[in-house]
């Protein structure tokens, strides 16, 4: 798994056997079940997560409904807010798959950033593309109607439509299931999927 995650460093900085035995040290790597809950609504958590393998996503429960708000899959990271405003969640956590994830917290990124330079410019970098990725994300759903986010969903990220329960990406797109269900065949009929 570990080179899994060199591997996706290389992309952007290259690691010597001392930087690599240092993440290494760290026995950061953590394997988790379908359906266990990484972050509950009211919990303290000083945790940051990067999906090495699996899916999980983040969600709200208001008036008992589940609203996902996010998936993140191979390569992704999440940190929630409440581990930045040292506040509790207000929202959930949760594998949809097994998953292997690299947790973190803010002591040992400041241990490592200390003793490796690289890593903080590295997360500075990744930092500032998510957080791009996300207001292009944000952007797209509200100036999109529901079958131009299915669609949107259907380029940027197939891969969710094979891994993700129907209730859960009707509730990302911001629709109900059943009409997920109406708009599915009419979008494969109209674009030939």
């Amino acid at each position: 798994m570990q080179d899994l995650l060199f591997d996706f460093i290389a992309k952007y900085v290259s690691l010597t056997e001392d930087e690599k035995n240092a993440i290494i040290s760290l026995d950061t790597f953590r394997t988790f079940k379908k359906g266990v809950i990484l972050l509950r609504e009211g919990q303290n958590s000083n945790e940051a997560y990067f999906v090495l393998k699996g899916c999980i996503r983040a969600y709200y429960i208001i008036d008992g409904e589940e609203k996902t708000t996010a998936f993140y899959t191979e390569m992704d990271a999440l940190t929630p807010p409440c581990v930045v405003n040292k506040t509790p969640s207000e929202y959930y956590i949760s594998c949809i798959e097994d998953s292997i994830i690299i947790i973190s917290n803010p002591e040992m990124e400041a241990e490592i950033f200390d003793k490796f330079p690289k890593f903080e410019s590295l997360c500075r970098v990744l930092s500032e593309e998510l957080l791009a990725k996300q207001q292009i994300n944000f952007d797209e759903f509200k100036t999109s109607s529901p079958e131009q986010r299915y669609l949107n969903l259907l380029q940027s990220r197939p891969d969710l439509i094979q891994r993700v329960p129907q209730h859960q990406l009707a509730s990302y797109l911001g629709i109900k299931p059943e009409s997920l269900s109406r708009l599915r065949p009419r979008i494969m009929a109209k674009n030939k999927w």
